[in-house]
């Protein structure tokens, strides 16, 4: 990467795109994987050509998506990774739910939150989800009890999401579960589902 700042990392992603268009899926898979332990802004690169090219995404296989996560420690890396590689593979059958479920065993937190965060495309629009309730509070289910705190804002972002397609079953989840969830928790997805924002401002 030439300049390492959003606006060019854009441009640069974007042409690298362009010029990639006509390649097979398995190229730009073979090349992804390479890239993911040259440095942080080429792992976030390759996640983004990948979720940029239709035959990679679609020719993912659940190896190759273990391999791309591969040394993910970071907020970003891990949003990324399971944003644009694991959660669209998981919605689309290529990843199966077990995988998923193993990273919520994980001792590593930023394997657990990987897991987490891969619901949020079976639910969010702009990602393609259409909503899945069933695959999603099985993951949530898994981590209740899991205080560390980049797990916890994951479930809150799991549950808030899902909470735009299923409201009744979010609600469920949280009333069945209110013991067991952290109060962060509890608090910005009923936020979310009275009031449309998960922190309102006090009037």
């Amino acid at each position: 990467m030439p300049t390492k700042n959003a606006p060019s990392f854009r441009l640069v992603r974007r042409e690298w795109s362009r010029r990639l268009k006509a390649s097979t899926g398995r190229s730009v898979i073979s090349m992804s994987r390479q890239l993911v332990s040259l440095g942080v802004w080429e792992r976030l690169f390759a996640y983004e050509v990948l979720a940029h090219h239709c035959d990679a995404s679609q020719a993912l296989r659940p190896k190759d998506v273990v391999a791309l996560g591969r040394g993910i420690r970071s907020w970003g890396e891990v949003d990324c990774f399971a944003s644009y590689v694991a959660g669209p593979a998981w919605r689309d059958g290529n990843l199966p739910t077990r995988i998923i479920q193993g990273w919520t065993r994980s001792k590593d937190h930023w394997w657990r939150r990987a897991a987490v965060v891969s619901t949020v495309p079976l639910n969010n629009h702009a990602r393609g989800g259409t909503g899945d309730a069933k695959r999603t509070l099985g993951i949530c289910r898994l981590v209740v009890r899991d205080r560390h705190d980049m797990v916890v804002k994951a479930l809150s972002w799991a549950l808030r999401e899902l909470s735009k397609r299923d409201t009744p079953a979010v609600r469920t989840f949280l009333d069945h579960h209110s013991q067991q969830l952290a109060p962060r928790v509890l608090r910005e997805v009923r936020n979310k589902i009275r009031t449309g924002l998960k922190n309102p401002r006090a009037r």
